[in-house]
Parts: structure tokens; sequence; C-alpha cells
């Protein structure tokens, strides 16, 4: 298997993807709001099933070197990270000192997970 050569890394891109593809899913029709909801849930839906092709090899190659806690820890922060890059960049929604200070605080949360 070719993933096998970066264990650690291999989940990480593979969240990085989905997580994409699923913040493209849960807000990029908010660029549309014009279009049908109808139409959007289906296209947001067709774009989610991506997001699954990515986010469950990413939690099955991941496991073999990571718990379920921890995958889930980077995967939330991975969630921040593109969500506020794709609020600031695609929807032009900016980001305060409050959600940077709640992200950090999220994220220093993390630190705890992976702590022996």
């Amino acid at each position: 298997m070719p993933f096998q050569s970066f264990p650690h890394l291999t989940p990480i891109l593979f969240l990085v993807a989905s997580n994409v593809f699923m913040t493209v899913a849960w807000y990029g029709h908010l660029k549309f709001k014009s279009t049908p909801l109808w139409i959007v849930v289906f296209a947001s839906w067709g774009i989610a099933l991506v997001e699954y092709w990515l986010a469950v090899p990413a939690n099955r190659y991941g496991h073999a070197v990571y718990s379920a806690a921890k995958l889930k820890t980077i995967q939330e922060v991975i969630t921040l990270l593109v969500f506020a890059g794709f609020s600031t960049l695609v929807l032009r929604e900016p980001l305060g000192w409050n959600h940077a200070i709640g992200f950090s605080l999220i994220c220093a949360g993390c630190w705890f997970v992976f702590q022996k």
C-alpha cells in the first residue's frame, strides 16, 4: 500500500482534503442563496460523498498509528483551520479576536489529548 510510507502523515492529508469538501458541502451554498434549497441539498450530498471517500480511509489508515480520540481531535483542529480559511477567503466573513481566542482554546485542549 503506497500510504504506508507515511503512516502519521497520510491520515492528516486525507482529513485535510475531506474537510475541504465537507466545508464546501456545508457552507458553499451560502454563496448561492437564490438557488432553490432542494438543489443545494442534493449538490451538498454529492460533495459530501467525496468527503466520505476521503474521511473513511483517513480514519482507517490513521487508526493504525493514532487512537480514535486523537484522530477526532486532529479532525477538529483541521476543521477549524479549513473553516477559518473558507470563511475569510470564500464567504468574505472576517474572523475577529474572539474567534481567534475561541479557536486557540480548542487547540489548547488538543494538547491535553495528546499527553500521556
